[in-house]
């Protein structure tokens, strides 16, 4: 297993701060770096038009090579007509880390790889896998049962060994992590890094409604509901604010057409009224500047490794 070489010595604890949409700014990503871990956004969060090259402005201002690095999402999904764009801007800013979903493209790895940067493509399941990294993907994200957002069903000890069967390079593990416990529980079934978002919604940095915020805090697992209604994904949504949308969380409409040119459709709009969250949250108890749960993140960490017998 290896890491890439702007990862090594960067991090103070193996972790990403997965990208989250409409909730991950530059404020949260700052925040994460400086603490000591890969911050994350995804592209579609700056709007309108122009925005995002304001963003990686703000973010390459403020941290330093002592920081962490950073990331960028790309969705590169046909429907994402701002994709061009984007990745153009990521290639005029030298974006450390691009993410990319929903989708392998030998093209936008070659514009990334043209000046050092370097792609982690998220997949639900080892064919993907092995498709992501034939296009040129340096790493892998293995988004397992539980992970909040757009998330698979596979368990993550089947997804992280049959990938790590043929796979060497970087992969980072993602579903239900929410303590330094669970970090180290990743590393010890054979991830480099793990890779965390719904727990990052209760801080103080998130750009999240408050009530959003403090639904984390009061939510469980048994509260999470997994349907493809509102994106046309498969995703892990938090029960309480379907309710709040009027609809029935036991009785849903038809799975919508998958189409992130939109954001949403008539109405309510699924990503901004309907709330993303994987299963972990019920280890979240309060609302916190990120910096201090990253802080309480790395004594657990270091807590789970020592007290495992070599």
């Amino acid at each position: 297993m290896t890491l890439p070489a702007l990862l090594e010595g960067r991090l103070s604890l193996p972790l990403i701060g997965s990208p989250m949409f409409l909730v991950s700014r530059p404020s949260l990503v700052i925040a994460q770096c400086r603490a000591g871990i890969v911050g994350a956004f995804p592209s579609l969060n700056a709007r309108p038009s122009g925005t995002l090259e304001s963003w990686l402005q703000e973010i390459e201002e403020a941290l330093t090579e002592t920081d962490a690095p950073f990331a960028v999402n790309l969705i590169v999904h046909r429907t994402n007509a701002r994709l061009e764009e984007d990745l153009a801007l990521c290639v005029k800013y030298k974006v450390p880390i691009v993410i990319t979903s929903l989708g392998a493209r030998e093209d936008v790895n070659r514009a990334i790889h043209s000046y050092g940067g370097i792609v982690l493509h998220d997949v639900i399941n080892n064919i993907f896998a092995r498709k992501a990294v034939e296009k040129g993907a340096d790493g892998l994200i293995a988004v397992a049962a539980g992970a909040g957002g757009h998330a698979g069903t596979l368990s993550p000890f089947a997804l992280v060994e049959e990938i790590r069967s043929w796979f060497d390079g970087p992969l980072a593990l993602s579903g239900a992590i929410a303590t330094g416990r669970s970090i180290a529980a990743a590393r010890m079934m054979g991830a480099d890094l793990a890779y965390m978002g719904s727990p990052f919604i209760a801080t103080e940095e998130a750009d999240a409604d408050p009530a959003y915020k403090q639904m984390i805090v009061d939510s469980g697992a048994g509260d999470i509901v997994y349907s493809d209604v509102f994106s046309g994904v498969l995703g892990n949504y938090l029960k309480p604010s379907i309710v709040a949308a009027g609809m029935d969380p036991d009785n849903l409409p038809e799975a919508a057409s998958m189409d992130f040119a939109k954001l949403g459709g008539d109405g309510k709009k699924a990503w901004r009224d309907i709330w993303g969250a994987g299963q972990g949250i019920g280890a979240i108890r309060k609302i916190q500047p990120a910096g201090a749960f990253i802080d309480q993140l790395k004594a657990e960490y270091r807590d789970a490794v020592a007290a495992f017998p070599s």
